[in-house]
């Protein structure tokens, strides 16, 4: 693959929508066309708070990728979080989201970013491996949520 990644933005939302109507289905995540309008239209304008990124060829692509940014003391800067990561399921293992993602933390290293986090349900031992294999480390803290309702 020549280019992994491509930066979305505002004029691919109509893309973007139903591989995160998939992502959320896959993962049993409750949401609404609505509210996923209004959490990535932001993302997609540009917000310093975070960005998505399309796998694979800009015209076609086959996931995405969205990070949010935030700030920490103990990593020494600015951090991120992979909130959502999909891939369609007919090309899944195919190694296009390793390269994406491969890809991705070269790019928010050079940005100088100091470290990168995210969740993975403890079933998913393929996803598991991949961050392994892409150096994300087990921490001794588990992550827990306060949302406002």
């Amino acid at each position: 693959m020549s280019k992994p990644l491509h930066l979305a933005t505002l004029d691919d939302l109509e893309r973007v929508l139903p591989m995160i109507k998939a992502y959320h289905a896959f993962e049993n995540i409750e949401s609404d066309e609505a509210h996923r309008i209004s959490a990535v239209t932001p993302l997609l304008e540009g917000s310093p708070h975070g960005a998505i990124w399309f796998i694979g060829p800009k015209m076609a692509p086959v996931g995405y990728v969205a990070v949010s940014f935030g700030w920490s003391i103990e990593m020494g800067g600015m951090d991120g979080f992979i909130d959502e990561f999909w891939i369609r399921e007919k090309v899944r293992g195919r190694g296009m989201g390793g390269e994406a993602m491969s890809a991705l933390l070269k790019t928010l290293k050079a940005a100088n970013v100091k470290a990168m986090h995210l969740e993975v349900n403890q079933e998913n031992l393929r996803a598991q491996t991949l961050y392994q294999r892409l150096g994300f480390q087990n921490r001794q803290f588990g992550l827990m949520t306060w949302k406002a309702l």
